[in-house]
């Protein structure tokens, strides 16, 4: 098994030799055995230790914190949730800051391309940004929800075709009108739509959304602040009870 002198220890875990000793004295890390002339000896099990006391003081943890985390009875699974926890941060900070990159190279290429946008402009590209990821979460709800109506739509198509049978099909188109006024009901409580033209974002009326002329992120709708008729482009925006 491998043996390490005080120095070769503190060069694996890149610290000084003074701090290795620090860490001797403060009885944290205490070497395992000492040779003849007296030099600290650390062993594989310490270097371990002594790497995992690095992290914790890294993650901002006080080195009395540390103590009792390494002498406690159970202090791998306290150290082990303490690294999930770190780890899930982490995940949630490099998300964070890759959106924001996002944010400034869309930006960035609006702003080489049109040297006359204004802050109202710049200020809609960031909030529909935003709003993406809850737009795409919408529409994926709404999707699922949608999969057993058309299984059973088309099932009955089927048994018309293949038995006669006609009314099943035209009791069930009767019965999914009542569904589809819920769900454009709830979708479009949830959805706001932002004016190419004046930039302001507005709801429209209910009826006029439904039948409107769309893609998969525009309207074609009346904005009720310029009054120009086109295509808006739709952000999410839930409304308040």
């Amino acid at each position: 098994m491998s043996k390490y002198t005080t120095g070769e220890l503190a060069k694996l875990c890149g610290v000084s030799v003074r701090t290795v000793q620090y860490y001797d004295n403060r009885e944290i890390l205490i070497p395992s055995e000492l040779s003849e002339g007296g030099r600290r000896l650390y062993s594989e099990k310490d270097l371990e230790t002594m790497q995992t006391i690095c992290f914790l003081k890294d993650l901002g943890l006080s080195l009395n914190t540390i103590a009792e985390l390494i002498k406690s009875d159970n202090s791998k699974e306290v150290i082990k949730l303490i690294f999930e926890e770190q780890e899930k941060m982490l995940k949630d900070e490099i998300e964070t800051r890759r959106l924001s990159l996002q944010k400034i190279e869309t930006l960035r290429r609006i702003l080489e391309n049109d040297e006359n946008i204004s802050v109202k402009s710049i200020k809609n590209v960031a909030k529909i940004m935003e709003q993406k990821k809850e737009i795409k979460k919408l529409h994926l709800t709404l999707l699922l929800s949608a999969i057993p109506i058309e299984i059973i739509e088309w099932a009955s198509i089927v048994l018309w075709i293949k038995t006669g049978i006609w009314w099943v099909c035209a009791l069930y188109t009767i019965l999914c009108i009542p569904y589809a006024v819920f769900v454009s009901k709830y979708y479009f409580k949830r959805v706001a739509y932002i004016c190419p033209q004046c930039h302001e974002t507005f709801k429209p009326k209910l009826k006029e959304a439904f039948w409107a002329n769309h893609t998969p992120r525009t309207r074609k709708l009346t904005c009720p602040c310029c009054k120009r008729k086109g295509f808006c482009i739709e952000i999410y925006q839930k409304e308040r009870d």
